[in-house]
């Protein structure tokens, strides 16, 4: 997606410093053209372990209803309605432009939406500030793993928990580590020496160290080896499976619906499509004409 955050550092993605407690393309791709590479992206695999003591199944829906945005004077989300359930993936799927850039901005509360509401479970989440709305469990992955590219794998994981006790911090980093074990090699690397996939690893990390009620996660497979991608999605699946309610949206839709239980296709600012996501791998021309992709453009992953 080509839409900016707009404002300062901790808009953009940026987390606040170490607190005290620490001790030490342009469209979607309705299906990429490699079989085999969609195949290694969708298959079972061996799922992490999610310690089910850190992992207490959410109730809390996340409720968007009728919400409306504009960037500057112009309208970019109109009148969108969508529910993420816990402990299901769901699927917002669309072309660049299409304005889910925006919407997740509206959603972490960079953003303040012009009509409609946010609610997660009975909080109104409707204009308050990014860092209320991240304690109250709603944690957004942003498009381009946004990193302290200077600071160690370890800190970049430790400025996550600012706002969590010892213990919680504690608890989480066990978790990030039981999630993606590839990283505990890699504690004392800086951010920016990682490969892409570990990069977003440690994004994915940290927004589920505080073991959010909702997780947003912005193209998780943009610019990653489809090897990559197939590491992450059963990842993704047990995180889901352990209760949390995930907001997916994907450059690949075949990727997306392969994980997803509900899918939505915006395009224009609008939701065209709400449904099963088995709805559209059954009936893939209903993707397609909701906004008129070029098959015959689309990247490959295999």
């Amino acid at each position: 997606m080509t839409e900016e955050a707009p404002g300062n550092a901790r808009e953009r993605g940026a987390s606040p410093p170490p607190g005290p407690h620490e001790d030490p393309p342009a469209e979607v791709a309705p299906a990429p053209a490699s079989q085999a590479g969609v195949a290694a992206a969708s298959a079972p695999q061996e799922l992490p372990a999610v310690p089910a003591e850190q992992a207490p199944p959410s109730t809390a829906t996340l409720h968007v209803s009728g919400l409306s945005v504009a960037r500057g004077s112009r309208v970019v989300v109109n009148d969108v309605t969508i529910d993420v359930a816990p402990g299901e993936v769901t699927a917002l799927l669309g072309p660049n432009g299409a304005g889910k850039s925006s919407l997740v901005l509206a959603l972490g509360g960079v953003l303040r939406p012009v009509g409609g509401t946010v609610s997660l479970g009975e909080l109104d989440l409707t204009r308050k500030r990014p860092e209320w709305i991240r304690a109250q469990g709603l944690a957004i992955v942003p498009e381009g793993r946004r990193l302290l590219p200077a600071l160690s794998v370890e800190d970049n994981l430790r400025v996550a928990t600012f706002t969590l006790s010892r213990a919680e911090a504690k608890a989480g980093r066990e978790r990030a580590l039981t999630l993606f074990p590839e990283l505990e090699k890699r504690l004392g690397s800086p951010a920016r020496l990682l490969s892409g996939g570990e990069q977003q690893m440690v994004v994915l990390a940290q927004a589920l160290v505080s073991r959010p009620k909702v997780v947003v996660i912005d193209e998780l497979s943009l610019g990653l080896a489809p090897v990559v991608v197939a590491r992450l999605i059963p990842t993704l699946r047990a995180v889901a499976d352990a209760g949390t309610g995930i907001l997916l949206i994907e450059q690949f839709a075949t990727v997306a619906l392969n994980l997803a239980n509900r899918a939505y296709i915006m395009h224009g600012g609008r939701i065209e499509f709400s449904g099963p996501a088995s709805e559209l791998r059954e009936k893939p021309e209903l993707l397609h004409s909701a906004y008129l992709l070029r098959v015959a453009a689309e990247p490959s992953i295999g």
